[in-house]
């Protein structure tokens, strides 16, 4: 009798399915389809009142399957179905030029160059109050506060007052908007540096004293490295959150291009598509903006010796 005879069957291989959910590809496409069935049960849940009333009135039979059908490729739906969201993206990205002032590729553009420009200002600005507030006690104890008391106030507040004060001063297009983005995404970057300018462990500040080192020494040596990690933690959620500052920026404005004028106008004349469309673009240069954002950390690290 054989060895493999008596120690019995070996283990089976995993299956292919056990393969593709140990991995992130299997529990990712469970969560994508999960959204595609629930958005298309909601696009026949939210739509199916107006078509039945529809029905009525005109003296029409329906079935459910019609019902269904017919709630899927709604003109101006209350919510549509992804299809006819993907429909108006292949319209409005592939079939334009980019130039066309009905591509959404050139209002991204509008409203990413304006992000930007305020994700940079606000970088600049929270990074020189964190190095302030690290280094001067009356900057910590009475800058921080505001600092904090700021973000208290709706965006959706200020931006009005904003765009009006600038454009009566001669700054319209990019700079209201720009300004807009950069008193949001300042806020997590001056906390995440304060953190990170504070992170080194009092050991290793105590070694420095010892080398009699200057502040600027300390600084550049102690203090800048170890809050590197805490600068780009900061800066994917800023630069997210710059984007969203600069569509604000442009909603108040009555703009005529960019990711917000393409909501207003969506808006204005009930192109719900045309909503979903501009919003799951914004979504995806949100996404694009972090991943480059991670990218960039990446190099950082290695070119500085930090482990992968």
């Amino acid at each position: 009798m054989t060895t493999e005879a008596i120690a019995g069957p070996s283990k089976s291989t995993p299956g292919l399915l056990s393969r593709a959910f140990a991995g992130r590809s299997g529990p990712l496409a469970v969560v994508c389809l999960a959204i595609f069935v629930l958005w298309y049960l909601g696009t026949v849940w939210l739509n199916a009142p107006l078509l039945i009333d529809r029905y009525e009135r005109e003296g029409q039979d329906w079935s459910i399957t019609g019902l269904a059908g017919d709630a899927m490729a709604m003109e101006r739906p209350i919510l549509p179905a992804p299809h006819q969201v993907v429909e108006e993206l292949n319209k409005s990205i592939l079939q334009r030029s980019v130039t066309s002032k009905r591509s959404l590729i050139y209002h991204a553009w509008v409203t990413l160059s304006s992000t930007l420009l305020g994700f940079a200002m606000g970088t600049l600005l929270g990074i020189v109050l964190a190095v302030g507030i690290v280094h001067v006690n009356t900057l910590d104890r009475s800058l921080l506060p505001w600092v904090i008391a700021s973000q208290t106030i709706p965006i959706l507040a200020i931006a009005p007052m904003v765009i009006v004060v600038l454009g009566n001063i001669g700054f319209t297009g990019l700079v209201p908007k720009a300004l807009i983005s950069m008193y949001l995404c300042f806020f997590p970057v001056t906390i995440g540096m304060v953190k990170g300018l504070r992170s080194p462990d009092p050991l290793q500040m105590d070694l420095m004293r010892t080398y009699s080192a200057s502040k600027v020494q300390v600084f550049w040596q102690l203090r800048w490295p170890s809050s590197v990690p805490f600068l780009f933690a900061s800066l994917k959620v800023a630069i997210a959150i710059s984007l969203v500052g600069a569509i604000v920026g442009e909603l108040p404005t009555g703009a005529q291009a960019g990711i917000g004028a393409r909501l207003l106008v969506g808006s204005y004349y009930g192109q719900t598509v045309q909503i979903w469309a501009a919003l799951l673009t914004a979504a995806a240069m949100a996404g694009m903006l972090v991943a480059a954002m991670g990218g960039i950390e990446r190099l950082v690290l290695r070119r500085s010796g930090a482990r992968p």
